[in-house]
């Protein structure tokens, strides 16, 4: 029961996802961006047909729709697998489910309008990051909590190494 109330984290940060996209769509049109922080931090809405950082938008939609269905099918039952396992810890937990409530939210826009829905749009000086969304800042952080858990997961001790 206690890992099932788990499932509300990757739940949240779907709605949080969902909630976002739904909001920058009803308020700009594609291409359109409103300054938030002049300069530096603005809302930009685009949509996304390829994967990280628009790459493989070369291939042919039906190939791509393939692809990230089969990866999107693998990802969800890998992570959710150890998300739901008993042995996983609290930091882990939570790690996965950034990733799985993020993976979810990216899923369900290339279901539904075929790209993912971005609108977070960044300037550092001359250098301007991709836009992206909410639900990729949860697989960001969520990946980095899970790589920064395994770094510092005490190491397995094999008594047959020293002979």
């Amino acid at each position: 029961m206690r890992r099932l109330l788990w499932l509300l984290l990757p739940a949240s940060v779907l709605a949080a996802d969902l909630g976002s996209k739904a909001w920058i769509l009803g308020l700009l049109k594609e291409g359109e961006s409103l300054p938030v922080i002049k300069g530096f931090f603005y809302l930009t809405l685009g949509f996304n047909r390829g994967a990280i950082f628009g790459s493989l938008t070369w291939m042919p939609e039906p190939v791509r729709f393939a692809v990230f269905g089969l990866a999107g099918v693998a990802a969800l039952a890998y992570f959710g697998k150890h998300f739901l396992a008993e042995a996983t810890s609290t930091w882990d937990r939570v790690a996965l489910g950034f990733i799985l409530g993020g993976a979810l939210g990216n899923g369900i826009d290339r279901l539904v309008r075929g790209a993912v829905v971005d609108f977070l749009d960044f300037i550092f000086g001359t250098w301007h990051y991709w836009t992206f969304n909410v639900a990729d800042s949860f697989i960001l952080v969520g990946a980095v909590l899970y790589g920064v858990r395994m770094l510092m997961a005490p190491k397995a001790v094999d008594p047959q190494a020293n002979g």
